[in-house]
């Protein structure tokens, strides 16, 4: 199993955020309309990810509470985008259990033409690293 340093820095470069820019304003976590479900808000995510405590990220159900609307990413004055930590913790995640994730010649053979353009879009970008 990798460290948590190794883990918190796979977090970082997936996801292209720099979490030492957040100023804990909150303003994330007041847009998220999962906070209510969440044991870790999405301010408190970032500093997780700073203290590398990445074993505790997983742990939380705030990993799968997250809806990925990205709320926290537009109202981030510092842009530090909650949400994209958050959906790097969850491909860590998918990678270290070892469940294979998708790849960009795999997706036509799993679509259908009522298949929405920007689904196979959010595929690929989120499967394709």
């Amino acid at each position: 199993m990798k460290t948590e340093h190794s883990r918190a820095e796979m977090i970082k470069e997936i996801s292209g955020v720099n979490p030492l820019k957040c100023m804990k304003c909150g303003k994330c976590s007041a847009s998220c309309p999962s906070y209510n479900e969440m044991d870790i808000k999405p301010h408190q995510f970032v500093s997780y990810v700073i203290n590398e405590d990445i074993e505790s990220l997983v742990k939380s159900k705030s990993l799968w509470k997250c809806l990925s609307c990205f709320a926290c990413v537009e109202r981030c004055p510092r842009d530090v985008k909650p949400g994209k930590l958050i959906d790097a913790a969850r491909q860590i995640v998918v990678r270290e259990r070892g469940q294979n994730y998708l790849l960009a010649d795999e997706i036509p053979e799993l679509i259908d033409p009522d298949t929405p353009q920007q689904l196979l879009v959010s595929a690929l970008r989120r499967y394709r690293r």
